[in-house]
């Protein structure tokens, strides 16, 4: 019989290693899941690379893991907002590495790996640093930029239910990266609010 409940928090993440790249689904605080992070900062695993829409808001969530110095890089499209106090600090002082990422090209290079796409041309970022060391061509007269998908090892996800073959459904808008996320990943790991039987 499958079953893909983990029986604690802390053993759903206990496989998190150091240097992995993790994808944490939310879009600001809509579809955060805070105790997923919590328990991987429990967990311990450091040198880690983050994926994930912004770098954090306030003390909680994203902003708790990057304050323990645990996160080598961040992936995202929105570094800075009014409360990324914790990223801002960590990037001045050199101590966390950004790659910045339009969101759509970052939502596209997610989806990419999850469908075994191995890159694609974008116009988004044409002629700016983004395209730095790029590869570019001239595709029916406009340029374009070639970005290559993002693979992840784990991805923490939020959702309102799960069944025990790992099926999900999620609430409204708070969806957002979940799905995509969960499909680049090694091992998708998600909260949910009910765990409802099968069908």
């Amino acid at each position: 019989m499958i079953n893909k409940i983990s029986p604690t928090l802390e053993a759903a993440v206990a496989d998190i290693h150091d240097g992995a790249t993790v994808m944490v689904d939310s879009f600001g605080g809509a579809g955060m899941q805070h105790e997923l992070i919590d328990a991987l900062i429990a967990n311990g695993a450091t040198d880690l690379v983050i994926v994930n829409n912004n770098a954090g808001n306030g003390e909680t969530g994203l902003a708790a893991l990057l304050k323990t110095g645990k996160v080598r890089k961040v992936i995202c499209s929105f570094p800075r907002q009014t409360d990324s106090q914790v990223f801002d600090g960590l990037y001045s002082a050199g101590k966390v590495e950004l790659e910045l990422v339009p969101q759509g090209n970052l939502a596209e290079r997610i989806r990419a790996a999850g469908a075994g796409i191995g890159g694609f041309f974008s116009p988004t970022g044409y002629s700016t640093q983004l395209a730095e060391g790029k590869e570019t061509r001239l595709i029916d007269g406009k340029q374009y930029v070639f970005e290559n998908p993002i693979h992840d090892d784990f991805a923490l996800i939020k959702a309102l239910k799960g069944d025990r073959w790992g099926n999900l459904i999620y609430c409204k808008t708070a969806r957002n990266f979940g799905q995509i996320m969960a499909m680049a990943a090694k091992q998708a790991i998600a909260k949910v609010e009910e765990v409802v039987e099968l069908g």
